[in-house]
C-alpha cells in the first residue's frame, strides 16, 4: 500500500489543433482561379489596347507558336523580332470585282441586241451589228456592207437611221455603265481615187461623227476616253484586205478592273536601225491613199 501511495501519477492531456474540418485548403483553389480570371481579363484589355500590328502578331503566336521560338530574339511586342503577318490576299479580290464586272458587260450586250432585235427601224442593222465581251471589254462592231449602210460610201456622214441607232445605244445602255468609251475607225485596203484624203483620215472622221452623235445622245460627260483611227491596218478580215466588211466603227467600253499582267522581260539593247526580230526598223507609210 506504501508503495502505491508513493509511486507519481501521470495525467496526459490531449489537445486537438485546428478548426472544423469542413474548411480545409479549398479557400486557396478558389482563390487561385479568382486570381487566374482576373490576370486573363487584364491580358485581354491590354490586347484590345493594342495596335493593329501588335493584335495580328499575338494572332499569329497562337496560329503557329513555333515560329516565334527559332531564331534568335523572337516576340510579339513592336520592338521584338517577329514574323510579319500573312497579308490578304487581293488578287482575288480583284478577280471578283473583275467577274462581276464582266458579268454586268455580258448582261448590258444581251439587252442591247434584244433593243436592236425588237425595234422595226434597226430591223436591217440586226445581222450587221456585232455585240460582243471579250478580255478587253464590250465592243460593239457597225460592220459595213458594199453600198454603205451605216455611212455614206467614202464619206464620214452618218445616215438618219445610224443617228437614231447610237442614240438609242449611248442613252439606254452605255450611260448607266461605269465604263468608259473608245471609239474606232476602220476601213479596207481599196485605192483612193482622189490624193489628199486617206484611209487614215476616213476612218478617224467616221469614228468622230459617230462620238459626236453619242455625246449628243446621251453619254455622261467625259465617258468618252479616245478616238481612234486604224484605217485598214487591223483588218476584220486580213485574208481579203478589199473585203467591205473591214469597213466598221466599234464601239468599246474597256473594263474598270482588266486582268493582271505577267511581267515582261527586260529589253535586250539593239543596235541601232534594228528591231527585235532582227530586221531594220521603218516608218509606216502614213499617207496611202484608198477609197471606201
Amino acid at each position: 500500500m506504501d508503495e502505491e501511495h508513493n509511486n507519481p501519477v501521470i495525467i496526459v492531456v490531449k489537445k486537438k489543433k485546428g478548426h472544423g474540418g469542413h474548411h480545409g485548403g479549398a479557400w486557396k483553389v478558389a482563390y487561385a482561379d479568382f486570381v487566374t480570371a482576373m490576370m486573363a481579363l487584364f491580358i485581354v484589355l491590354w490586347i484590345v489596347g493594342q495596335s493593329k500590328e501588335v493584335k495580328q502578331s499575338i494572332s499569329g503566336y497562337f496560329k503557329d507558336p513555333g515560329v516565334f521560338t527559332s531564331g534568335s530574339a523572337g516576340g510579339i511586342l513592336p520592338d521584338a523580332q517577329k514574323p510579319m503577318p500573312l497579308p490578304s490576299p487581293p488578287v482575288v479580290i480583284e478577280v471578283d470585282k473583275r467577274a462581276s464586272e464582266m458579268e454586268e458587260l455580258k448582261t448590258e450586250a444581251t439587252e442591247i441586241s434584244k433593243t436592236i432585235a425588237q425595234t422595226p427601224e434597226f430591223s436591217k442593222f440586226k445581222d450587221k451589228i456585232k455585240v460582243t465581251v471579250t478580255d478587253e471589254g464590250l465592243r460593239i462592231d457597225l460592220v459595213e456592207e458594199s453600198e454603205g449602210l451605216f455611212f455614206d460610201i467614202g464619206k464620214a456622214h452618218i445616215k438618219a437611221e445610224t443617228v437614231k441607232l447610237l442614240q438609242v445605244i449611248a442613252k439606254a445602255h452605255l450611260s448607266p455603265l461605269k465604263n468608259s468609251v473608245i471609239i474606232e475607225g476602220y476601213t479596207d485596203a481599196r485605192p483612193y481615187v482622189s490624193e489628199g484624203y486617206s484611209n487614215w483620215d476616213l476612218s478617224t472622221e467616221r469614228a468622230n461623227s459617230a462620238r459626236k452623235i453619242m455625246e449628243d445622245g446621251g453619254l455622261r460627260k467625259d465617258q468618252i476616253l479616245e478616238v481612234r483611227g486604224f484605217a485598214d491596218r487591223k483588218l476584220r478580215v486580213p485574208d481579203k484586205p478589199f473585203d467591205y466588211s473591214n469597213r466598221r466603227v466599234s464601239i468599246l467600253l474597256p473594263l474598270i478592273n482588266p486582268a493582271a499582267e505577267s511581267p515582261k522581260p527586260e529589253a535586250q539593247p539593239q543596235a541601232p536601225g534594228q528591231n527585235p526580230a532582227g530586221g531594220s526598223t521603218a516608218t509606216p507609210d502614213m499617207t496611202t491613199t484608198v477609197k471606201n
